[in-house]
């Protein structure tokens, strides 16, 4: 069968060909988050033609995620869309050819081996390294490489993983993990988004390079980074610190002591970053949405859609998905918006 001709330029490259282009159709690709980031690592790929991309992102779209976030424009924020559901909405439009999923829910310890056991790849696009920390841990776990990224200001990082149980399907000798970069205990105290800003296109520079690398490890061609890719695009500098490769010490790639990925799955809250708002999960819930919409009316001012309900009361403003899941915006207490949870939502 013929390839479709929109993939001409690529096929043409020596480095994907027919046969590249024919293992990019057949891979199913899960991004991890769908903001400035992971917009930019699904249109590239859905334009290359990868056949199957499952987007999963716990977040609604704003106006200031505008001014980065590629796939997204003003008619998704004042529709209230999640992000995944606006993406993949988007990137239809963009590929009709492929399979386009998108998953409006948090990435959890309780979800984290369904959203990715099926998947040829995962790609890092969260804004948080607790978030990372599970994916590599859910990536060890299935012997599935990734690809990591993370854009802060004017700067970025990007590193590919190989786990030793993906090493022998994709071609490529075994890497360090995530944690053997970094180390065992989360990262604090650098800079955030909310302390720090970020510039737009910084972050399609580091996410062009991290879908290259998806495309690479696809097709089974090329050269992958084996390092720690770090780029300032404000000062013009470009490194690549050479990795120390697997570790037998690390605790997860070394011991296969998965401590995010084996976390009690309960009831959660967390901040977000630059939006003073709290996120709070409440999982194996399904809630009827008009039900709650009608009792809170009196309340304030509602609005409500398939995809989700926003409320404002009393200064906050509350968006809750089918899921049970809400952001709390107007505090960064989790103790206040659990309790802000409970007295509207009621469960």
């Amino acid at each position: 069968m013929a390839l479709p001709p929109r993939y001409q330029r690529q096929v043409i490259f020596a480095g994907i060909g027919e046969a590249g282009q024919r293992k990019l159709l057949d891979s199913t690709v899960v991004i991890i988050g769908c903001g400035a980031t992971g917009t930019f690592l699904a249109s590239h790929l859905a334009r290359a033609g990868v056949g199957r991309l499952r987007l999963v992102d716990r977040d609604y779209v704003e106006l200031n995620n505008l001014q980065r976030q590629i796939l997204y424009n003003e008619e998704d924020v004042a529709s209230g869309l999640p992000k995944a559901v606006a993406a993949e909405e988007r990137l239809a439009g963009i590929n009709s050819e492929i399979i386009v999923e998108g998953v409006a829910a948090d990435f959890n310890p309780g979800n984290a081996l369904d959203l990715l056991r099926d998947a040829d790849l995962a790609l890092d696009g969260s804004d948080n390294f607790e978030a990372r920390y599970l994916l590599n841990d859910a990536c060890l776990a299935l012997g599935l490489p990734w690809v990591y990224t993370g854009v802060v200001a004017s700067y970025g990082m990007t590193a590919t993983l190989v786990p030793d149980g993906a090493s022998a399907r994709v071609g490529r000798p075994a890497t360090g993990c995530l944690q053997c970069l970094l180390g065992e205990e989360l990262p604090v105290g650098g800079a955030t988004c909310d302390t720090a800003g970020v510039v737009g296109p910084v972050v399609g520079v580091l996410a062009s390079i991290a879908a290259n690398e998806a495309i690479k490890l696809l097709t089974g061609s090329g050269e992958i980074n084996r390092g720690l890719i770090h780029i300032d695009l404000w000062d013009n500098s470009f490194e690549v610190f050479e990795a120390t490769g697997r570790s037998p010490t690390c605790a997860a790639c070394g011991r296969g002591d998965y401590r995010f990925l084996n976390a009690e799955v309960g009831s959660r809250s967390a901040v977000l970053c630059g939006r003073n708002a709290v996120q709070v999960s409440a999982p194996h819930v399904q809630l009827d949405l008009a039900i709650i919409a009608s009792r809170l009316a009196a309340l304030g001012q509602v609005s409500v859609n398939e995809h989700l309900l926003r409320a404002r009361i009393d200064g906050y403003e509350i968006t809750l998905f089918p899921g049970g899941r809400a952001i709390i915006k107007g505090t960064e207490d989790p103790d206040l918006a659990r309790s802000i949870y409970a007295r509207y939502i009621g469960t």
